[in-house]
């Protein structure tokens, strides 16, 4: 596998050319395909349901890495990793306990309350689903949301900074996030950071350097003049600075 993958998010492509959009994303070197999931609960707007998923399954031969922004992430992995995900990433502060999880002006954050954050049964039953349907399990963290909430980084395949408020596309990049990727790739050398949100060719250098390996991109590959050029550009820059 490429230390670097870039992971172009379809919820900036423009749906009524949705195979071509993703063709163009092959041609510029995509690793993976990243698609977004909202329940107008976890974040306010809705996306697309498994049925969505399971038309892009049949476009492209990428990795589907699915980012489940929804409340109750253990019910539905099943309908999603049955249209075709191949990596599934729930949100921590979805699975956390009411009294550790406080609502911002723009998104949730875990608070560290106490010891005992989570809601056990959900944050089990979430993490199993995934996995007895052998698909890679990722834990997203919002900006706001702390490191040491991951009390289970060996049971992860992954773990995603949020590098915008989850919800909206076009958000400008939060820099402020890049010392927690370093605290992670600080407690692991193999675990995969991926960061997700205002991703482009000014910042990409930056989070690679931070120790990033994954990178989610939607305005600066599907909205860029050309998108084959753009994603080849940020491979560049990731790589030349995560030192590969």
């Amino acid at each position: 596998m490429k230390p670097i993958r870039l992971a172009p998010s379809i919820l900036n492509a423009d749906y009524g050319r949705l195979k071509e959009e993703i063709q163009r994303a092959e041609e510029g070197g995509a690793d993976q395909i990243h698609v977004d999931i909202m329940d107008a609960h976890f974040v306010p707007n809705l996306s697309m349901g498994p049925a969505v998923v399971e038309s892009v399954r049949k476009l492209t031969r990428l990795p589907l890495d699915l980012h489940l922004m929804v409340m109750e992430p253990e019910k539905l992995v099943k309908s999603f990793a049955d249209a075709g995900a191949d990596s599934i990433t729930f949100h921590a502060e979805a699975v956390a306990q009411d009294y550790a999880r406080k609502h911002k002006e723009r998104g949730y954050a875990m608070q560290l309350v106490c010891k005992d954050f989570y809601d056990r049964g959900r944050l089990e039953k979430t993490i199993e689903e995934i996995r007895k349907r052998g698909k890679k399990v990722a834990v997203a963290l919002n900006p706001e949301t702390e490191v040491e909430v991951i009390e289970f980084l060996d049971r992860v395949d992954m773990v995603l900074a949020m590098t915008v408020w989850p919800g909206f596309g076009g958000q400008k990049f939060i820099d402020s996030v890049l010392p927690k990727v370093s605290k992670l790739r600080k407690l692991s050398a193999t675990v995969d950071i991926e960061v997700d949100g205002g991703v482009d060719l000014s910042n990409i250098e930056k989070a690679a350097a931070a120790g990033a390996n994954v990178f989610v991109a939607g305005t600066s590959v599907f909205h860029a003049p050309d998108p084959v050029a753009a994603l080849k550009e940020l491979r560049q820059k990731a790589e030349r600075a995560y030192g590969v």
